[in-house]
């Protein structure tokens, strides 16, 4: 029996117990049937045996034939606001990518800050700082950016999987790796898993996440994480090499190949900087953040940034909107029909009988929620299951609704650093094979923890200072 196999028929065995045991007091069958349907959806994005957006698909198509769901509710998802605003991000990122203007800074701030392994590896923390609020896929930035040029780095100093994996090799891997999941954290555009979040919140508790808001809350612990991670690293794994005569070298040989600014690039910096000032005033200016990247992808259209075929071939974007638009109208259903709040009465109910405060249950709850992370390998996995259902818990003990919303959001990123699996750069920086499984799971323990902690403490400090709670 093939993995696939296999896995496509735990998956029917998920779905089929649920479906069948007795409705729980409380309950609709269309909500119990639904939550059945879901928790299907869920072990087969975890498990695989069909492309996530296939599976999701196919979740959708069985509510809607099975007449859990009428066909307008099952494909509601698919015109989502926020659905095309993702869409339109990853166009983004393509023209960061087809540009070069993503190399680009990256080699400038290389160049100008890239004396030691220290200083070179907040070279590439602040790389991918810049260039995340464009680029939605994590996979895209760390891989399509910036492992390319932390590889030919490694390559450059004879650093190669190995034996001299860690005379840079090794540290620069992990350096990205971490920081792509903080700057995940920071923006809403910064991961595609980001706005499913946001659009769970409204969905679940009522409570709108702008662009803004969650970068306002953001950006305070998350420079801070950004700040410590690198020297952390360093001193937690120090490269054998320390000091970098020859990056400034690479650095510049590499824009002399890239020669002068291109007017692709200029246009992609004239657009990103725009975006950017849109999306931060959208609460004065009333203009949607979806209808800015959908401005932002006409003018790169408009100037030949982009082509229709590039729009056309951009197959992550095309996935993500089965797979999300699939997730949302599931998500949008099961709020609907009564289970989110019925789970969240129940669990709410026991702590609260308990006699916890919001102020101890809100930081178990958040633990529970990241080193859950080790049972996925999937952020979209882990949000689609447990975002909602912890969201509403903590609303229902009496955490402040927004900060809820923005800290489970917030910590779906922080927690991908725990494994060799956890998001989808990992297969890229760890199949680039500088590091051990036993330095990739001891690293991503203590760095998430830190992580976690610097989100709890100093962000629950700033989070007071700008009325969150």
């Amino acid at each position: 029996m093939s993995k696939q196999l296999r896995a496509g028929l735990i998956v029917l065995f998920i779905g089929c117990i649920i479906w069948f045991i007795p409705v729980p007091t409380g309950l609709t069958p269309q909500a119990w049937h639904l939550f059945a349907i879901f928790a299907a959806t869920v072990a087969a994005l975890v498990l695989q045996p069909l492309p996530i957006g296939a599976s999701a698909f196919i979740a959708i198509t069985f509510s809607a034939l099975s007449g859990t769901l009428k066909v307008d509710d099952a494909i509601a998802g698919y015109g989502n606001s926020t659905i095309w605003l993702i869409i339109c991000a990853f166009l983004f990122a393509r023209g960061f990518i087809k540009s070069g203007l993503g190399q680009r800074i990256a080699f400038v701030i290389i160049n100008y800050i890239g004396k030691s392994s220290l200083t070179l590896g907040y070279a590439i923390t602040l790389s991918d700082f810049i260039i995340s609020p464009a680029t939605p896929s994590s996979t895209a930035r760390a891989g399509g950016i910036i492992y390319p040029i932390i590889q030919s780095l490694a390559l450059a100093l004879d650093s190669k999987p190995g034996p001299t994996a860690r005379r840079f090799g090794a540290y620069i891997m992990q350096i990205e790796y971490h920081a792509n999941a903080i700057t995940c954290a920071m923006f809403m555009t910064a991961m595609a898993g980001n706005p499913l979040a946001a659009e769970l919140a409204a969905k679940t508790i009522g409570i709108e996440v702008s662009w803004g808001s969650w970068a306002l809350a953001a950006i305070v612990p998350g420079l801070i994480s950004l700040l410590l991670m690198p020297y952390l690293l360093y001193k937690l794994f120090p490269p054998e090499i320390k000091e970098m005569p020859h990056a400034k070298e690479i650095a510049q040989k590499e824009l002399r190949r890239l020669g002068n600014m291109s007017l692709s690039e200029k246009i992609v910096s004239v657009v990103f900087i725009g975006a950017l000032i849109l999306w931060a005033t959208g609460s004065i200016t009333n203009i949607n953040a979806t209808v800015v990247g959908m401005l932002a992808v006409c003018v790169m259209l408009l100037t030949k940034v982009l082509t229709w075929q590039d729009v056309l071939n951009e197959k992550g974007a095309w996935d993500t909107m089965f797979w999300m638009g699939s997730l949302i109208a599931l998500a949008t259903a099961l709020a609907k029909t009564g289970f989110i709040g019925w789970l969240a009465a129940m669990a709410g109910g026991a702590i609260q009988g308990a006699g916890i405060s919001w102020y101890l249950a809100f930081p178990l709850l958040i633990i529970a929620y990241v080193y859950s992370h080790y049972a996925f390998a999937s952020v979209t996995a882990h949000i689609s299951a447990m975002y909602a259902a912890f969201l509403a818990i903590s609303v229902v003990v009496g955490t402040p609704p927004l900060l809820a919303a923005l800290t489970f959001a917030a910590m779906s990123n922080l927690m991908i650093p725990l494994t060799h699996y956890g998001g989808g750069a990992a297969p890229i920086l760890y199949g680039a094979d500088y590091v051990s499984m036993s330095d990739w799971w001891r690293l991503g323990f203590i760095i998430t923890t830190v992580n976690v902690m610097i989100w709890l403490v100093i962000g629950g400090a700033w989070w007071k200072f700008i009325g969150l709670w």
